[in-house]
């Protein structure tokens, strides 16, 4: 019968049961990693970067 599939038709294990294609929740966890991802890694950058040249030079 043609339609969506069903979870119960793929048995995942490790990571791939979290972060798969083929259910709803796998693609919803996969959109949740990277929406969380991309700004985490923007405030880390600015956070971690080096400080030593100041951004206004005295005059």
């Amino acid at each position: 019968m043609a339609g969506p599939e069903t979870d119960a038709q793929f048995h995942f294990s490790g990571i791939k049961k979290h972060f798969n294609s083929s259910s709803l929740t796998g693609r919803m966890n996969c959109v949740v990693a990277t929406y969380g991802g991309i700004p985490a890694l923007v405030i880390l950058y600015f956070k971690l970067r080096s400080k030593k040249t100041p951004a206004v030079k005295a005059v």
